[in-house]
């Protein structure tokens, strides 16, 4: 979906890059699910959790902390943090509904729902909760930074997301897994409402993506211009909309 007008070689390269950076992320997963294997002989979630729990059975804490570093890498190629982050702005190449998809509810957050579920595991590594809070807090502040200086109303919205995907890896990493889940959610709603209402302008603008050749749109697009402030507002986690009580929860 990313190379979907495939006669602009920069979107076949914006397809390629995606890919080759979340093979690293699966090279990740599949040394990861080996090596819980190996440990456990198993992959179902409820034998390998019943083993953690069994005092009988002795784990090495080694093992723990590589197995959930190399989850949490696969989840830093899907997610989107820190280094493998520079896909999901190139990836805007696709058409914006697809953007929407992908970028605000299903793709992107498979790594903190990955997490989520295996908690148990990271529950027994501090030392990679602290490895994902920082990572998380780290993403977050760098790509909102960098979101101030584009000048593509797309790409402004894809940063946005890697900085909310940062706050969410920051919250798993201080053990606030239900919280994060619930980000996830409310993030979805609203991001999705800002890529549509972004398609909106990029349409009523004759595919011009470029903000600062925008301005004044509201008496042209009434609707697009409510929508995509319910949008910001809940995005920038104003009381009485989404963003703000699940913000509230992670801090």
């Amino acid at each position: 979906l990313i190379g979907f007008w495939h006669t602009n070689p920069d979107y076949v390269k914006a397809a390629k890059k995606a890919f080759i950076m979340n093979r690293i992320g699966d090279v990740g997963f599949l040394l990861a699910m080996f090596w819980i294997f190996n440990q456990f002989g198993t992959l179902e979630y409820e034998v390998v959790f019943a083993q953690l729990s069994d005092t009988t059975k002795v784990i090495a804490s080694g093992s723990i902390v590589g197995i959930t570093l190399l989850l949490f890498l696969a989840a830093t190629g899907k997610s989107a943090q820190l280094p493998l982050f520079t896909w999901l702005p190139d990836a805007m190449a696709g058409p914006t509904p697809v953007s929407a998809l992908i970028h605000a509810a299903t793709m992107v957050t498979a790594g903190i729902f990955m997490i989520t579920r295996c908690n148990e595991l990271f529950q027994m590594a501090p030392f990679t909760l602290e490895v994902i809070q920082y990572v998380g807090m780290a993403t977050a502040f760098i790509t909102a930074t960098i979101a101030m200086q584009q000048n593509d109303i797309k790409k402004v919205l894809a940063y946005s997301t890697v900085s909310q995907l940062g706050l969410m890896f920051a919250a798993i990493g201080s053990g606030a897994y239900i919280a994060a889940v619930f980000h996830v959610m409310t993030h979805a709603f609203f991001k999705a409402l800002l890529f549509l209402g972004a398609g909106s302008v990029i349409h009523g603008m004759h595919h011009e993506q470029d903000m600062t050749k925008m301005g004044g749109l509201k008496k042209y697009m009434p609707i697009t211009h409510i929508t995509m402030l319910i949008g910001c507002l809940a995005i920038a986690g104003i009381p009485g909309l989404s963003g703000f009580f699940s913000k509230d929860e992670m801090l």
